[in-house]
């Protein structure tokens, strides 16, 4: 892999970061609070500019970037000092939508990269755009223009259905209702196994460019991803994973190898594995461990069932320090067998 390359992907990992951060700055900005620093990147400054209250920097290591607000830390704010309003200073319901929004952002972002990608590419709709011929549903009278209704009692909603309902039902004879120019026609086929040992009938999905199909299935499948992620992190924390630990889950090296092998194949699959890349930043940093802005609004909830008593604000970063070296030596931890197994 070219050292082009590698701060190509560096630089596409960060502007998933950013995207994260925005969300943070966007809704600290709509609450009022006052920001001392947006900045692209990490370590020295090279660049800097002050628009009002706030600094906006590049810095040197083009690794993500952050947002630096007003008594973030939980310490008092000096208004001769800074003359801004502080974090701990805003209503809870504030705090959580400004700590909330960079996660949601990462969300939104999965949404829009897939929507692209799926007008791009098309959706496949349940009506058929063709039947090959030679088939089980060629054999059986299926043709193009059929609409797919009902596959062996489950009723079919989209083309994964159709995909889930062929696979169930194996290579047993099986009743499919079609919409035939308004009127129903059951069939009963027996599907066939394809040279890649999946059941197929021989039917192939008409595509659909529209966008607002599009955003709609992207929003399905971003669904159904977070699904996925979170029982994956069910899983991790309760021990219950299908798999080795080192197996199941990828550091830095891992992620730029992904990347890589998807940026051979061509731009939609690089923008889709973006779009999962940014969905699992959205929900890991949603999980109530400490460092991540999941455990800051567990630390509100907390707050919130109290009376608005806060917590101390030492205790709780004290609690996210220990959370951060944690993180840390666990990331550590994962990028050393990532190695291992570039190496084997």
């Amino acid at each position: 892999m070219s050292i082009l390359k590698i701060v190509f992907i560096v630089l596409l990992f960060s502007f998933i970061i950013l995207f994260h951060e925005l969300g943070h700055f966007i809704f600290a900005k709509r609450s009022g609070i006052g920001i001392l620093e947006f900045a692209i990147g990490m370590g020295p400054k090279v660049w800097s500019t002050k628009k009002g209250e706030t600094e906006y920097s590049i810095r040197l290591i083009p690794i993500g970037g952050f947002v630096a607000m007003a008594g973030e830390d939980g310490a008092e704010n000096d208004p001769e000092e800074t003359n801004m309003d502080s974090f701990g200073d805003k209503t809870i319901w504030q705090r959580v939508q400004t700590i909330a929004a960079g996660p949601i952002f990462n969300i939104i972002l999965t949404v829009i990269l897939l929507a692209g990608v799926f007008t791009y590419m098309g959706t496949p709709q349940t009506e058929l755009a063709n039947v090959v011929k030679g088939t089980p549903a060629y054999e059986a009278g299926i043709e193009p223009g059929d609409k797919v209704v009902e596959i062996g009692g489950m009723e079919i909603k989209n083309w994964a259905d159709v995909s889930a309902a062929v696979d169930k039902s194996g290579n047993k004879k099986t009743e499919i209702v079609v919409d035939r120019d308004g009127k129903e026609k059951t069939f009963e086929i027996t599907p066939e196994k394809s040279k890649d040992n999946r059941y197929v009938l021989g039917i192939e999905a008409k595509m659909s460019r529209n966008p607002f199909v599009a955003i709609k299935n992207a929003v399905v499948s971003t669904w159904e991803m977070s699904v996925q992620m979170v029982t994956f992190v069910v899983q991790l924390f309760t021990g219950n994973l299908p798999m080795k630990l080192t197996d199941a889950v990828g550091g830095p090296v891992a992620v730029v190898s992904v990347v890589n092998e998807a940026s051979k194949v061509g731009v939609l699959n690089l923008i889709y594995v973006m779009a999962v890349i940014s969905l699992n930043l959205g929900i890991l940093n949603l999980v109530p461990f400490p460092a991540l802005d999941g455990f800051r609004l567990l630390m509100l909830l907390i707050e919130f069932l109290r009376g608005g008593k806060k917590l101390d604000p030492e205790k709780e970063g004290f609690v996210n320090m220990l959370g951060f070296a944690a993180l840390m030596a666990f990331i550590v931890f994962i990028t050393y067998n990532d190695i291992l197994k570039l190496i084997r």
